[in-house]
C-alpha cells in the first residue's frame, strides 16, 4: 500500500481468505468476518450497509479517485478513519497486517503450551461442565471387549463435536480397555496452505508443546519427535508448527480421549497438508517424501510396543458450500457410492488402491481424511480394518454436506 505523508494513497486490498457473512442481531443485519487463521476478532461485524464501499477494497483505487466522484458524501477524514478501523481489525492486506501476523505466528512458536482453540465454542470451557457434556454423551455406550493386542488404531472423524456426539462415541467407546503409553495422532491440516510457501515440501507438521484442553495437558514424545526432525531436510517434515494454532482436527481427538482414559500417556502429534501432487505423480519430490515418512513411522510402530495411532479425518465435502455448482442433496447417491469405495480401501488396507480410485477424477468430493489416511495405510501395513460407522451431514441451509466415519485397526 503506497503511502505519502504517512496516509495510504490507495484504498487497501480487502482479505482474500476471509469469510463476509450476513447474520442477524437484534433486528440489525450485519456482515460477519470470519477469519480461519483468527487473526481477527472473534466478534467482529459491521453494518451490512457498508457492503457496496467494501467492494472498492481490492488495491486498485485512489483514494482521492473515489472522494472526487460525483455525488460523493464521503469525507476523506472518514474514509481514513474507516481503513484503519479494518487495518486495525487485521481484514486488510496491509504492511502493519503483515507485520502483526509474524508477531502472532512467532509469538506462538516460541510457547510451550499449545492452547485450545475450540473451548466455548464447540464444547465448554469450563473443566467441570465439559466432564459433565462427555458423560451425558457416553452414558449410553455399551462397555467394549477390546481386545489390546488386536487393535492398534482408529480411523476418526474431526466434525464439530455438536454433529458427531453419536459417531465420535460409537468409535472412541471401543478403545476403552486400552492403556497405550504413547499415541501417535495424524490428522488433517486444514490450514497449512493458508502460509503460502512456509510448508512447501514439508507436509508433515508436528509440534513439541504440550496440548492444553479444560482441566487437562497432553506432553509430548520428545523423543520420537525430534527423532523424525533429524531427517527433516529429506522426510517432509518439520516442527515449524504454527498450522497447529488454530487447527481442530487434533484436539477434538484429545476431548475424546479425556473422556475415556484417565491415565498418563504421550502424545506425537502430527499434522498432514495436502498430497494432491500424488494424483499427478507418483514420482518425483512430494512422493520420495511420503515415502520415506512412512518407512520412519513403519520403523516407531515397530520399535514402540506400547503406542496406539489415532488417524482424523472426515470423508467427502460437497455442495455449493464448497465450490460445487448443484445442491449437496442432488450428489447424495453419487457421493455415498464413492465414499463407500473409498472406505472399502481403508478397510482393505490398501494405499495404492486408494490413491488410484481419488486420482481417477483428482478427489473431486473433498476428501480431507485422504491425507493423514493414507500415511498410515503405507506405514502400518495393516491387513484390515473393520467399519464401525457412516454418516452423511447435510447441511440444508447452504445447500452442503460433509460426510465422515470411523474405522478400528
Amino acid at each position: 500500500m503506497s503511502e505519502s505523508n504517512g496516509k495510504p494513497l490507495f484504498i487497501p486490498e480487502l482479505r482474500r481468505d476471509l469469510q463476509l457473512i450476513p447474520v442477524s442481531d437484534n433486528g440489525r443485519e450485519l456482515l460477519y468476518f470470519h477469519d480461519a487463521l483468527g487473526y481477527t476478532p472473534d466478534d467482529f461485524a459491521l453494518h451490512s450497509a457498508v457492503k457496496p464501499l467494501l467492494t472498492l477494497f481490492n488495491g486498485r483505487y485512489r483514494i482521492s479517485d473515489l472522494l472526487q466522484q460525483p455525488g460523493n458524501e464521503i469525507k476523506e477524514e472518514d474514509l481514513e478513519g474507516f481503513i484503519n478501523l479494518l487495518d486495525q481489525a487485521n481484514v486488510l492486506n496491509t504492511p502493519s497486517f503483515e507485520q502483526r501476523v509474524e508477531e502472532i505466528e512467532r509469538g506462538f512458536e516460541t510457547r510451550t503450551i499449545r492452547e485450545p482453540a475450540l473451548s466455548g465454542f464447540s464444547y465448554p470451557e469450563n473443566p467441570d461442565r465439559l466432564k459433565e457434556s462427555l458423560e451425558k454423551q457416553f452414558a449410553h455406550s455399551k462397555q467394549a471387549e477390546v481386545n489390546g493386542s488386536d487393535y492398534r488404531a482408529l480411523y476418526a472423524p474431526h466434525i464439530d463435536m455438536r454433529v458427531g456426539s453419536k459417531e465420535y462415541v460409537d468409535s472412541f467407546s471401543k478403545l476403552r480397555g486400552l492403556k497405550p503409553k504413547k499415541v501417535l495422532i495424524l490428522a488433517t491440516s486444514h490450514y497449512a496452505g493458508y502460509y503460502g510457501s512456509f510448508y512447501e515440501g514439508t507436509p508433515f507438521i508436528g509440534s513439541l508443546k504440550s496440548y492444553q484442553i479444560p482441566g487437562r495437558v497432553f506432553k509430548t514424545d520428545q523423543r520420537i519427535l525430534n527423532r523424525l526432525n533429524r531427517n527433516s531436510g529429506i522426510n517432509g517434515f518439520t516442527l515449524s508448527d504454527r498450522a497447529h494454532r488454530v487447527e481442530h482436527s487434533i484436539e477434538t481427538h484429545l476431548i475424546y480421549l479425556s473422556a475415556i482414559w484417565d491415565h498418563e500417556f504421550e502424545i506425537i502429534p502430527i499434522l498432514v497438508g495436502g498430497l494432491d501432487e500424488l494424483f499427478y505423480l507418483n514420482s518425483g519430490d512430494l512422493a520420495e517424501k511420503t515415502d520415506r515418512f512412512a518407512a520412519e513411522l513403519r520403523s516407531i510402530f515397530q520399535s514402540e510396543e506400547d503406542l496406539f495411532t489415532l488417524i482424523s479425518g472426515d470423508i467427502s465435502h460437497v455442495g455449493k458450500k464448497f465450490g460445487d455448482s448443484v445442491a449437496a442433496s442432488d450428489m447424495k447417491e453419487s457421493v455415498t457410492k464413492r465414499d463407500r469405495q473409498f472406505m472399502d480401501t481403508a478397510t482393505n488396507g490398501s494405499p495404492d488402491q486408494m490413491l488410484d480410485l481419488l486420482s481417477e477424477d483428482v478427489d473431486s468430493t473433498r476428501i480431507c481424511g485422504f491425507p493423514p489416511l493414507y500415511i498410515f495405510l503405507k506405514a502400518a501395513q495393516c491387513k484390515r480394518g473393520e467399519l464401525i460407522n457412516y454418516r452423511w451431514w447435510d447441511e440444508t441451509e447452504r445447500e452442503s454436506a460433509v460426510s465422515y466415519g470411523s474405522i478400528l485397526y
